[in-house]
């Protein structure tokens, strides 16, 4: 059987990646995609990316992943970054911008936010245009056809769109999800010469991994707490 899990925006949440991989393994899915931003928001960056190194098949690059490679203007993000080891950077400098796979005659093309750029922000109730415009190749993915199904995390909210073009999918986040509370991500299922998608509702101990951030004084804990407990978002 060809199924493959698409999970996304990890952020730094063991508690959450734990959880979803431990449903995908027992599923029987052998094969990983993740979308990015690895580390950030939540208390363990560094142990998530070596979670990832572990399981994933293919990773692409986030905005975390991306920006945390610069040097720092505040203690905020320098707190992420000292908790980073240099195999760590070195890893997270080495991930591709995007992924195409052929699976049944049909391209699907995974990246981070949008074909553009890992900081372009495409949300589900931006105009039809706006969101025609992940079908769209670009300097980044290169002159192919056009992919059929389109996968995208950064907005941390679940949603299917389907289009005469093709489909959309956001996987929502394993971390930090902000439409539910417990952790999603979603399963290809290319079986039976089609391409089915599922997405997956994962709970988890959310208390532990507020009492670890607790512990460690992790920067900006209320607004985590808020994220984690009642899906609010720290810039709304």
């Amino acid at each position: 059987m060809t199924k493959i899990a698409v999970i996304s925006d990890i952020h730094g949440n063991k508690s959450a990646l734990d959880a979803v991989i431990k449903d995908i393994h027992q599923r029987g899915i052998k094969r990983i995609f993740c979308l990015g931003d690895l580390i950030g928001k939540g208390p363990q960056g560094s142990e998530c990316i070596q979670v990832i190194r572990e399981n994933c098949e293919k990773v692409v690059r986030g905005n975390w992943d991306v920006f945390i490679q610069n040097p720092a203007e505040n203690d905020f993000i320098r707190w992420f970054q000292d908790r980073l080891t240099k195999n760590d950077y070195d890893y997270l400098e080495s991930l591709p911008f995007h992924i195409d796979l052929e699976l049944n005659g049909q391209l699907l093309r995974f990246f981070h936010a949008s074909p553009r750029s890992e900081f372009e922000r495409i949300l589900p109730f931006h105009s039809i245009e706006k969101r025609l415009t992940m079908f769209e190749n670009s300097d980044h993915t290169g002159v192919t056809q056009p992919p059929d199904i389109v996968f995208y995390g950064d907005v941390h909210t679940t949603f299917l769109h389907t289009y005469e073009c093709g489909i959309l999918c956001n996987t929502g986040s394993v971390g930090n999800s902000l439409d539910l509370t417990s952790a999603s991500y979603a399963i290809i299922d290319g079986s039976y010469n089609t391409n089915a998608i599922q997405f997956i509702r994962v709970d988890y101990d959310r208390e532990a991994e507020l009492e670890l951030s607790r512990k460690v004084d992790l920067p900006a804990y209320n607004k985590y707490r808020d994220e984690l407990l009642h899906a609010k978002y720290r810039n709304a």
